[in-house]
């Protein structure tokens, strides 16, 4: 087993664990990371998206540049383990394994500070410390504030923990490998009254149950059977009295798409089905629909090079696709739309040591030994991508 760094990744991921931060609140996380950069002797330029952090290493010699990123936001969950290093703040916890995302980012700036030209053989390689994956759009405001360009980025790579692989497996597919991720609230606009005179009023609730129904045509009727997509209405309101048909009724739900031109067109075929039914009963609707991941598309080339890196480090019997597609979201998709890379899964479930339960379970801890593999994958990924040709 890898070990490179093991006890300096461990010791830092479990004090991150242990002060979880919600997005775009990772002040003392941010500050973690800023005292360590700097026990390194090495600039960096902070509070970029609030609370984001990048630092350059730069071999001298002409090439081009790698980043490399890690996100640091928890999640508003309370924590159920009894482990030593639970968090200590009620309600939010990392149970995500943004702390581990974090803490090898954290090695690798170690790494790279120690033996520079030995990883780099040329060109620069740019780590990005990164706020509120989790919902916030904090790749997005990164890239708004212009790194991508300041900094000359030709390539993008980042690693997610995933406890759906076993530890000592890499997971990596060419092209989609996670949903988009989009948010819809529809407000039917009825006439209220008596529930025994229904003949009076415009009834949202009806309205509503049949825009329900009606929205699961779309991925049935209008998209491509091969392309995967998920409509779902998680949340419907309306009402508060037994005998009282009210005057409006709440929708909220959300898409998942995984090929841009589904992404592009599904809003508009949305807003026109709900809005078409709701006419027909002489109803009224306001729609609002908020993008907050788009699909996270890797690379074929940059996949392949992971695969390479992952193979040179673990051997050939370390790749797997299975359980690695998936219809969750991941915000690393903003840079994946900017520049070719590409995003993958470092294998930390372990039944033997008891590392089972998902991401966003309240349970949820991952083998601490997937961090050291995730280093030595990283370092690999850096050499290759930087010693090519083209």
């Amino acid at each position: 087993m890898i070990t490179n760094r093991k006890e300096e990744m461990v010791r830092y991921r479990r004090t991150i664990h242990q002060n979880p931060e919600l997005k775009y609140e990772e002040k003392d996380t941010a500050s973690l990371v800023a005292r360590h950069l700097k026990s390194l002797g090495k600039p960096f330029e902070e509070k970029i998206a609030e609370t984001g952090i990048v630092c350059l290493f730069d071999s001298q010699i002409p090439g081009k540049t790698i980043l490399i990123r890690a996100d640091m936001d928890a999640l508003p969950i309370f924590e159920e383990n009894d482990h030593e290093y639970k968090s200590h703040n009620p309600g939010k916890m990392h149970a995500c394994g943004h702390d581990g995302h974090t803490s090898i980012l954290m090695a690798l700036a170690s790494e790279l500070k120690d033996s520079l030209m030995s990883i780099v053989p040329k060109g620069r390689v740019l780590l990005c410390f990164q706020p509120a994956e989790e919902g916030g759009a904090g790749a997005d405001k990164m890239i708004e504030a212009g790194i991508l360009e300041k900094y000359n980025v030709d390539a993008c790579f980042a690693l997610h923990v995933w406890n759906h692989i076993d530890i000592g497996k890499l997971g990596v597919v060419n092209g989609t490998m996670m949903a988009s991720v989009d948010e819809f609230l529809i407000t039917v606009k009825g006439v209220s009254g008596h529930g025994a005179l229904p003949q009076h009023t415009i009834d949202p609730i009806l309205v509503g149950s049949h825009i329900v129904t009606a929205l699961q045509s779309i991925v049935s009727r209008n998209v491509d059977p091969l392309e995967p997509c998920v409509v779902t209405v998680g949340s419907f309101h309306a009402g508060n009295a037994f005998n009282v048909i009210p005057e409006t009724a709440e929708l909220r739900g959300t898409v998942r798409t995984y090929s841009a031109s589904v992404y592009e067109l599904f809003p508009k075929q949305l807003e026109d089905l709900a809005r078409g039914i709701a006419k027909g009963f002489g109803a009224e609707i306001d729609f609002q629909y908020t993008r907050i991941d788009k699909p996270t598309i890797n690379d074929p080339k940059m996949a392949d090079l992971v695969r390479k890196a992952g193979t040179n480090v673990l051997g050939e019997d370390c790749l797997t696709e299975e359980n690695t597609r998936t219809m969750g979201g991941e915000d690393f998709s903003a840079f994946l739309m900017k520049r070719p890379g590409c995003y993958f899964f470092v294998g930390s479930r372990n039944e033997k040591k008891g590392f089972i339960y998902p991401h966003h379970s309240s349970h949820f801890d991952f083998d601490e030994d997937a961090m050291p593999i995730g280093l030595a994958v990283l370092k690999e990924i850096i050499g290759l991508y930087l010693s090519a040709d083209t």
